[in-house]
């Protein structure tokens, strides 16, 4: 698997040869940090919809709680960052821990949480957090499975807290499918 991992991220990481790749993965890999993207566009959720801003700050709650989950994680795991020869990272980073993502466990955490709140969420979120997972690879700072790891966390996270973001404080929920829908 190792060999598997290292053989993706090294194809991923010449993707970040190309300038437009590069400068998209950059500019990803910065908004994403620490989640803040992610806890900015609730926190404008929350001005911009009074009506469920509470739903709207217990998901922002949920995007933080998924991303300091990934950071206990990376302290007790402890697995380095990738080193590809030839090829620098594209990003430096806030930590010398590599598994899980953080930014793919803070992007898939924003699918799950503002997917529940809006069409908008639902629609616009997930190409951006994929985007924002495949750009870990392209700045040569993750392995696959960091990234895959990061978003099964965020994406069980976000899932168990659901129920809680939508509850009664906040939003009466009907879930169809497995999406809850307000």
């Amino acid at each position: 698997m190792r060999d598997v991992d290292r053989r993706l991220l090294s194809a991923m990481r010449d993707c970040g040869t190309d300038p437009h790749l590069a400068a998209g993965a950059r500019g990803l890999s910065w908004c994403g940090e620490h989640g803040a993207v992610w806890i900015a566009a609730g926190l404008v959720g929350a001005a911009a919809d009074w009506e469920r801003r509470d739903a709207w700050l217990r998901g922002t709650a949920l995007i933080g709680a998924a991303h300091l989950a990934s950071m206990a994680v990376k302290l007790a795991v402890r697995r380095p960052r990738p080193q590809l020869p030839s090829r620098e990272p594209l990003v430096r980073t806030a930590g010398l821990h590599s598994f899980p993502s953080s930014h793919a466990t803070s992007a898939a955490a924003a699918v799950v949480a503002f997917g529940a709140l809006t069409p908008l969420g639902r629609h616009v979120v997930p190409p951006l957090a994929a985007a924002m997972c495949v750009s870990r690879l392209i700045v040569g700072v993750h392995y696959p499975t960091d990234v895959v790891a990061g978003a099964l966390l965020g994406g069980v996270m976000a899932g168990l807290g659901a129920a809680w973001m939508t509850g009664p404080a906040g939003l009466p929920a009907i879930v169809d499918g497995g999406v809850a829908h307000v």
